[in-house]
């Protein structure tokens, strides 16, 4: 048995798109030419539409409040992380172009809320960018391990490293050649991914699960499942331990 034989169904680019978006802590926004880092100041709603908290002393709050129709044009641009020390961490970006309008009525002086109108939204990974429709974007959901994900790879790689080694059962033997490390890579409601180093490349291994899950709860009995059929499958040679 291989992972090849049974081929992980995967996420749509929308719901890719929305599961970047709920998990991401940060986000850099250029308006005016200028490029801002944000961390910890916005929200993602149900449908997907971004919302800036900013001083209101801050040059983009500025930059809204002078703007013609008090509509900025901005570029918000998210960058997904993989949580675990793998090479080439960066998995995907997420671009929304658009304007930022006051949201409400505020009358606080200390900080105020923008709303991004997006007119277009783009999703890059793996050097590929593709245009991600408006309406599909407010349709679709983010994954439901999405803001779990993070710490549920890392605990995989700190506490059980043993299962992942038993893990590569599953793949085919020439992706085990002249590996030097596999690490967990990414983990969706589909399947998890194990990324593999070699000296110079790398390569990705995505393990289907049985069944969708729906919770994070469900992650601990499908990898489970994983073993059992990594169990039956003729024993790979020794893997080199993470370093």
């Amino acid at each position: 048995m291989s992972a090849a034989a049974t081929p992980a169904a995967e996420p749509t680019l929308a719901e890719q798109t929305r599961s970047v978006l709920a998990r991401a802590v940060s986000l850099t926004v250029t308006t005016n030419g200028l490029r801002y880092d944000l961390v910890g100041l916005h929200t993602v709603d149900a449908r997907g539409q971004v919302r800036l908290r900013l001083p209101a002393d801050s040059l983009p709050a500025a930059h809204v409040a002078c703007a013609p129709r008090g509509a900025l044009a901005a570029l918000v641009e998210f960058t997904d992380i993989a949580p675990t020390a793998v090479r080439d961490r960066v998995r995907a970006r997420v671009t929304l172009s658009g304007w930022l309008t006051r949201a409400g009525r505020e009358t606080a002086t200390v900080e105020i809320d923008l709303r991004l109108d997006t007119a277009r939204a783009t999703l890059e990974t793996q050097g590929e960018t593709v245009a991600i429709g408006l309406d599909e974007l407010v349709l679709a959901e983010p994954d439901p391990l999405a803001v779990d994900e993070g710490s549920l790879l890392t605990h995989l790689t700190d506490a059980h490293q043993d299962a992942v080694t038993g893990l590569t059962r599953l793949a085919d033997p020439w992706l085990l050649r002249g590996v030097v490390r596999i690490l967990p890579v990414a983990l969706d409601r589909h399947a998890l991914t194990l990324r593999c180093e070699y000296a110079r490349n790398q390569r990705d291994l995505r393990l289907p699960f049985s069944a969708p899950l729906r919770e994070a709860s469900q992650v601990g009995q499908q990898i489970q499942h994983l073993l059992v059929a990594a169990r039956a499958c003729p024993r790979r040679r020794h893997l080199p331990a993470r370093p």
